[in-house]
């Protein structure tokens, strides 16, 4: 006979009583089985999650389980229900071909206690089904639901590239939050976000979802989410369960394809690709995902190196990892599985706690079992690190949404997008025209051109993994503009002009007339949404379709022109850079998208963003960073900017382009300027012996004179480099090391101050230790990779 399952309130009680009747069996030392990833591998660092009276819990619930319903933990489903076949050959056969997968009743599952978490199954109605149904099961553990909420769940800010170039840590954390009250209302616990992979390469469609090129500026934004996401206590209703990913060094895929291999040092892997993940489990994430590459040559869901010794033993991760979408299954693509149960072991052993819609686990693992290939202190493990995660939110106290279900963007919420908006946009190019720079755009300005395949297009403002967005609630930049340009007695000239990937020039004519009739044209030009974020790789990286032939046509009439670049990568702009006066930077910049252009464009907010990620001035720079390695034959005083002759032909440079990026890597300009000066340090040696402690946290303070040279108030982004010369191993020629943004009025100066420690002086050695080597120190404090004031001092024996 079916019973209710019990009120949330009532069901907490029962089911804390029966554990606290249970708990004596936690209370027996477990057996250390740090082959196995067992429980003596590493003591627990998170405390969120590894609390001893979470612990007390976790051991008492587990003491109770079935096999099937442990199994239940370690397998996600979506509504539809797939699984893998059960035949005798199923595993080869489903290996071959995955379409030989069979549905099964994912409500049925939960009913039985065999269903611990759910893909994008999101909406108080639908998560409350499926809830009700586990806590109708024997041991009443409630689901968890995770979805890709990437940068907004029903009001969008940009995407976290543009994000990004806000440089501004504390503003990602609050929309971090945002998007975590508002999902959490549809009953999502679980966000597949941050994605903090470093990606050097435009070609790259995923870096529209992380923070560029950067291993410092990534940490700082990966802190920054898992913040906003789970605050100080997951247990909160308004908080959620961060997954950071994709672990490992996804976004050095060969060629910028997506789903390639990457092959690199331990020395590079640590150096650069790391940081952004450590800085995330150090701040106290809750879940990681891996990524579907293999990392020199092993498949990172069956990577022991990443999961168990970095992950595990030297960072001391106590929550799960849950494998990318049908990963385990891929193993046998990659071609270290035959099959299945293989598939399930390698994965499973290495660390891969939750099997992502592959199926593998819940028929493989018991026959792995049986036959002894598998320990049950694996499998019992990885339960663990689920009900651990579960219990930490809070989830079998409050197992249903806390508050009535956001069906579209919140008003309250709109300020903080578009703020977020408005300081991603990063101006690239303003140039003089007549007696002034065309932005911002002034008051004599009465007519404006739109022109534009992106000018009216909502649906695309809200770019990839746009979480529940409705295309209704967002703001185009012809919307904003047609209002702003109404109220101060002027009137906007719109003309699509041509499609994002059109080759008809049908639209030209009407363009050309709109352009002629107005004082300045604004051209909306760039990607589509889909042509970045997962599968979005590009082998070109200019303008698609014939737009590129649309702005040239706009600039032949001599109007003055603003480019507006909406991408979800750096795009190659380079005649756009020698012949349009004014380019902006927008990205995708949200349900705010044509409010906090309007403000930007006509000088509400004079724009602050700097590059994530450095512009090409061709493909073939890609992959293209601003701190590379010296090399034996630098460019040196070389011109770049004419091909090489004579002597200067033997050096490391391209022979048809600068080696340089068209926009580097920190750049953008602002309505006012800055001027830098005064750098100095507070100490000209430094003994190693204090230098070369883990825990040395201000060794050497750096400062410098920041002043608003010009009329206006804005903010800048004071930007820290540093190069070490002398060590056992070559470092790059700069590194980000420090930033802070600072507002400032018209001839306001400000000592903007930098603190170094162990973190910013060490390197990784051919040891794969992170030492501090007495060496020589040259730091650089500016508005971007290219700054040049300068101080120096010597770390000695």
């Amino acid at each position: 006979m079916k019973r209710a399952a019990p009120p949330p309130l009532l069901h907490a009680v029962l089911l804390t009583g029966a554990l606290a009747c249970a708990s004596i069996a936690w209370a027996a030392p477990a057996p250390a089985d740090a082959a196995a990833g067992g429980p003596g591998a590493v003591a627990p660092s998170n405390a969120q999650l590894a609390s001893p009276q979470i612990e007390r819990r976790v051991e008492a619930l587990l003491a109770q389980m079935t096999l099937a319903e442990k199994i239940g933990q370690l397998v996600q489903y979506n509504d539809q229900g797939f699984s893998a076949p059960t035949t005798a050959d199923g595993d080869k056969a489903l290996a071959a071909n995955p379409e030989t997968k069979t549905r099964v009743d994912a409500m049925q599952l939960a009913r039985e206690g065999r269903l611990g978490s759910m893909l994008n199954v999101v909406g108080a109605e639908k998560t409350r089904a499926f809830q009700e149904a586990a806590l109708h099961s024997r041991l009443h553990i409630p689901i968890l639901f995770g979805a890709d909420v990437i940068h907004g769940y029903r009001t969008i800010y940009p995407v976290p590239l543009g994000l990004a170039a806000s440089w501004d840590p504390k503003l990602v954390e609050d929309v971090s939050h945002m998007a975590a009250t508002e999902a959490t209302t549809a009953g999502v616990k679980w966000f597949y976000s941050p994605m903090v992979d470093i990606s050097r390469d435009a070609r790259w469609g995923r870096s529209t979802e992380g923070a560029g090129e950067d291993p410092y500026l990534g940490s700082a934004m990966a802190r920054a989410y898992v913040r906003g996401y789970q605050g100080d206590d997951l247990s909160r209703p308004d908080s959620v369960a961060a997954s950071v990913k994709h672990f490992a060094a996804y976004g050095a895929a060969e060629a910028g394809r997506e789903y390639n291999t990457t092959d690199m040092s331990d020395i590079r892997l640590r150096q650069v690709y790391l940081p952004p993940y450590k800085a995330a489990v150090e701040a106290g994430a809750a879940t990681v995902m891996s990524s579907f590459n293999a990392l020199n040559g092993v498949p990172a869901t069956a990577n022991p190196y990443l999961m168990d010794e970095i992950l595990r033993k030297e960072w001391g991760f106590d929550g799960f990892v849950v494998s990318d979408y049908t990963a385990v299954m891929e193993l046998t693509n990659h071609g270290i599985a035959r099959d299945a149960a293989t598939a399930t072991k390698k994965a499973l052993e290495a660390g891969v706690e939750v099997d992502m819609m592959s199926h593998f686990y819940d028929t493989q693992i018991p026959k792995l079992l049986a036959e002894h290939q598998l320990s049950m202190a694996t499998v019992d493990e990885a339960v663990r690190r689920v009900l651990r995660v579960k219990f930490a939110l809070g989830l079998f106290e409050h197992p249903y949404p806390q508050a009535p279900e956001v069906t579209r963007a919140v008003p309250a919420h709109r300020p903080l997008a578009r703020r977020a908006a408005e300081e991603s946009f990063v101006l690239l190019r303003n140039a003089t025209v007549g007696s002034a720079p065309v932005l911002p755009l002034g008051e004599g300005v009465k007519r404006v051109a739109l022109v534009g395949p992106l000018a009216d297009a909502a649906s695309e403002m809200q770019g990839s993994w746009g979480g529940a967005t409705r295309v209704p609630d967002v703001v185009t930049l012809r919307d904003a503009l047609q209002r702003r340009l109404a109220a101060r007695g002027g009137s906007l000239l719109y003309a699509k002009g041509t499609d994002i990937l059109g080759d008809s020039q049908a639209g030209f004519a009407e363009a050309r007339r709109a352009a002629e009739q107005a004082d300045v044209v604004v051209m909306a030009l760039g990607e589509s949404s889909e042509m970045s974020g997962e599968a979005g790789s590009r082998a070109h990286l200019d303008l698609p379709g014939n737009q590129q032939q649309l702005l040239e046509a706009m600039v032949a009439t001599g109007k003055p022109v603003v480019l507006l670049v909406f991408s979800g990568r750096p795009l190659v702009l380079d005649w756009a850079a020698q012949h349009v006066p004014a380019i902006m930077a927008v990205w995708f910049p949200g349900t705010e998208a044509g409010n906090a252009l309007a403000n930007v464009l006509f000088g509400d907010v004079a724009p602050s963003g700097k590059l994530p990620m450095s512009f090409p001035r061709a493909v073939g720079q890609e992959p293209l960073y601003y701190d590379q390695f010296p090399t034996g034959r630098p460019p040196g005083a070389a011109d770049l900017s004419r091909p090489p002759a004579g002597d200067t032909r033997f050096i490391s440079r391209y022979i048809d382009v600068p080696n340089d990026a068209l926009f580097p890597f920190g750049h953008g300009l602002s309505y006012t300027t800055f001027a830098y000066s005064d750098v100095r340090v507070s100490r000209r040696t430094l003994p190693l012996a204090e230098a070369n402690r883990p825990d040395a946290k201000s060794l050497v303070t750096v400062t410098a004179t920041l002043t608003n040279t010009g009329k206006r108030e804005a903010t800048e982004v004071a930007q820290l480099y540093v190069r070490n010369l002398g060590a056992s191993v070559e470092q790059p020629v700069r590194g980000l090391k420090g930033f802070q943004r600072v507002t400032l009025r018209p001839g306001e100066s400000r000592q903007v101050r930098f603190e170094l420690g162990f973190p910013e002086l060490s390197f990784y050695d051919v040891h794969s230790r992170q030492v501090v080597e007495p060496t020589h120190y040259t730091v650089w404090v500016g508005g971007s990779s290219q700054a040049t004031e300068q101080a120096e001092f010597d770390v000695t024996p």
